[in-house]
């Protein structure tokens, strides 16, 4: 553990900003991740081989954000405004998603969470088979689609130009709808676990709430006194929390949609927040080089 395997990956010419591995659903040899660049490039890489099996350039400004998606496709935001739909299998262009007029910041699937957790419960448990571990994994995404009415995943992309949009970028490459509100840059953007709601950070001091199929604002939540860098969900999707410039960080009832705990602490700017899957534990990262662990 805490040492190098192998050589590293070499072939972007600038750092590497995100990073995406292959749904465990797809590939259970989880030999594939895919690497955006602010040299404007996306790479697929084989971890075993250590070798880059595809190139994939058209961004004329860095990449801000990968995600790799269930139906065989790569997704990349990029300071260029666009976000580019690639094909996992050729890295060849599948569509490009226009809109936003400015950087776009991050992006957000439906199925983020199910992709996460794959084949394992909340207790870290999984089927001991192979073939079962990898049906699991299917099965909690076909539910999340299912529950919400989809046959296909949905994407979420936020900007500095104040805005998100909502994306059907399997079958279109026109928006669902521009999600307008926010007064400033919309730093972060978030699906909850069961895919019913998005969150959206932005420097405005505020977190909103859009219905995660329709991308119809639900509401506003304010308690933060300067910009909100980060939020994150309970695997129950039932709270959320956000980190902000102010030092604190904010747990909002999703049923109330209102705090349910302020957790100050930091000395300084909270830049990274991240929920356990078994729910139990919070963990925040910021500017005054403190990892702070907290029991909820």
């Amino acid at each position: 553990m805490g040492t190098p395997k192998g050589k590293p990956l070499r072939g972007h010419t600038k750092y590497v900003s995100s990073l995406a591995w292959e749904p465990y659903h797809n590939a259970t040899d989880c030999r594939r991740i895919c690497s955006g660049s602010n040299d404007g490039g996306v790479r697929v890489w084989d971890v075993v081989a250590k070798k880059c099996l595809l190139s994939m350039s058209g961004h004329t400004k860095g990449v801000t954000t990968v995600k790799w998606g269930c139906e065989g496709l790569i997704y990349s935001a990029s300071q260029d405004r666009t976000i580019k739909v690639w094909d996992s299998e050729k890295g060849i262009l599948v569509r490009e998603l226009q809109g936003h007029a400015h950087w776009v910041n991050g992006l957000s699937l439906n199925i983020d969470y199910a992709l996460r957790i794959g084949p394992y419960d909340h207790n870290g448990n999984a089927p001991a088979d192979e073939k079962e571990r990898q049906l699991v994994a299917q099965e909690k995404v076909k539910k999340v689609l299912k529950d919400n009415g989809l046959q296909y995943e949905l994407l979420c992309s936020c900007s500095d130009d104040f805005t998100c949009f909502l994306w059907d970028p399997v079958r279109n490459k026109k928006p669902i709808i521009r999600m307008t509100g926010h007064q400033q840059p919309v730093n972060k953007v978030t699906y909850s676990p069961d895919g019913r709601y998005i969150a959206s950070a932005s420097f405005d001091n505020s977190v909103r709430l859009w219905h995660g199929s329709s991308g119809k604002f639900i509401s506003v939540f304010r308690g933060h006194v300067q910009d909100v860098y980060m939020c994150c969900w309970s695997a129950d999707s039932r709270l959320l929390l956000s980190a902000s410039k102010d030092s604190t960080l904010v747990v909002w009832n999703l049923k109330t949609k209102k705090i349910k705990a302020q957790l100050p602490g930091h000395a300084d700017e909270v830049y990274a927040v991240d929920w356990s899957p078994d729910g139990n534990k919070v963990a925040s990262g910021g500017k005054d080089r403190v990892l702070k662990v907290w029991v909820t």
